[in-house]
C-alpha cells in the first residue's frame, strides 16, 4: 500500500522515521506534504526517494492510508479540504484526541482509524493507542495493527480514556524529562554535582531502568522493593518522595483534560450539527 501524512511537525517526522527505519514502508511508497514545505523538503534530504507533495490533495489521490498528523483544530478544516478527493477504500488515520472515530467517520466517505503514537516509537519502542470504529474493514484493521507491532506496541483503547492514556503514553516522555532533569538540579545544588556528570548518571540509569523493565527482570514495584534496602538511605529518599508527591499528578491530569476539553469545545464547533 501507498502511505501519505499530511503534516510533518513533530509527531508526523517522528512517525516516518519509525516506519523508514522499522521497513513498516518504502521510501518510494511514502507521499508526505506540510503547509510549510521546507520542513516536508527537509526529511526528504534524509530519505530522498520519499515523494513530496505540493499540495495535500495529491497526497490524496497517490495513498492508500493518510496519517492526519496537523493540530486538533487544523483537521476539521483539513478534512472539508480534501473530502471530494477521498475515495471509499482508503483510511484515514488521526493522531489527536479530541475528535472521535465516529466523528472521523461522519465527516469523511472511507474508512478512518486513530492512532496515537508516542516520541519512543522513534527507538522502535513504546506503546501506539490504537481506536477503530465499528465498521472498519477487517482486513484495513488487521493492516493498521500489524504495522504498528513493526515500531511499536499497539494497545486498542476505548474513547473514554483516551486522554489519560495518551498522558502516559505521548506526553509522559516530556514530564518525567522535567522530573529527571529537575532532579539533576537538585544533586547540582545540594552538593554540587557537575550537571554534565549528573545528566550522564541519569541516561543511564534510564537505559538500564527500561533494560530490566523490557527484559522481565522486575516489575516498577519489584524494582523499587529490591533497591530500598530496610534502613537504608533509598529508604530514606522514597518517604520524602510519599510526603512531597502528594496529589501532583492528580493535578497533571486535571491540567491536560482541561486543555483536552478546551479543545473539544472548539472542535463541536467546528463540527457541522455539532
Amino acid at each position: 500500500m501507498k502511505w501519505g501524512v499530511i503534516g510533518t511537525g513533530n509527531m508526523g517526522s517522528v512517525l516516518i522515521d519509525a516506519w523508514l527505519t522499522s521497513g513498516v514502508i518504502e521510501q518510494e511508497d511514502l507521499w508526505i506534504h506540510n503547509r510549510t514545505l521546507s520542513k516536508a523538503f527537509d526529511i526528504a534530504d534524509h530519505y530522498p526517494s520519499i515523494h513530496v507533495s505540493t499540495t495535500a490533495e495529491n497526497v490524496i489521490k497517490q495513498t492508500d492510508v493518510i496519517y492526519i498528523c496537523v493540530k486538533p483544530l487544523q483537521v476539521i478544516p483539513l478534512l472539508k479540504q480534501i473530502h471530494k478527493y477521498l475515495r471509499p477504500e482508503q483510511c484515514i488515520v488521526s493522531i489527536t484526541s479530541p475528535i472521535s472515530v465516529e466523528e472521523l467517520n461522519e465527516l469523511v466517505p472511507c474508512q478512518t482509524a486513530r492512532i496515537i503514537p508516542s516520541i519512543t516509537n522513534r527507538a522502535l519502542q513504546g506503546a501506539t493507542l490504537l481506536t477503530f470504529p465499528e465498521d472498519i474493514q477487517e482486513t484495513m484493521k488487521a493492516y493498521l495493527i500489524q504495522s504498528c507491532k513493526l515500531f511499536s506496541v499497539p494497545v486498542e483503547i476505548d474513547e473514554p480514556i483516551t486522554r489519560v492514556s495518551s498522558d502516559i503514553v505521548s506526553c509522559g516522555p516530556a514530564f518525567f524529562s522535567y522530573l529527571i532533569q529537575s532532579f539533576i538540579q537538585g544533586a547540582n545544588d545540594y552538593a554540587n554535582l557537575d550537571k554534565e556528570k549528573g545528566m550522564i548518571f541519569a541516561e543511564q540509569m534510564i537505559v538500564g531502568f527500561g533494560k530490566l523493565i523490557e527484559e522481565g527482570h522486575y516489575s516498577l514495584r519489584s524494582l523499587q522493593e529490591k533497591v530500598t534496602v530496610k534502613g537504608g538511605v533509598t529508604g530514606e529518599g522514597l518517604k520524602v518522595l510519599e510526603k512531597e508527591v502528594g496529589d501532583l499528578f492528580h493535578q497533571v491530569f486535571q491540567a491536560t483534560h482541561d486543555k483536552y476539553y478546551l479543545d473539544r469545545d472548539k472542535v463541536e464547533k467546528q463540527i457541522p450539527n455539532g
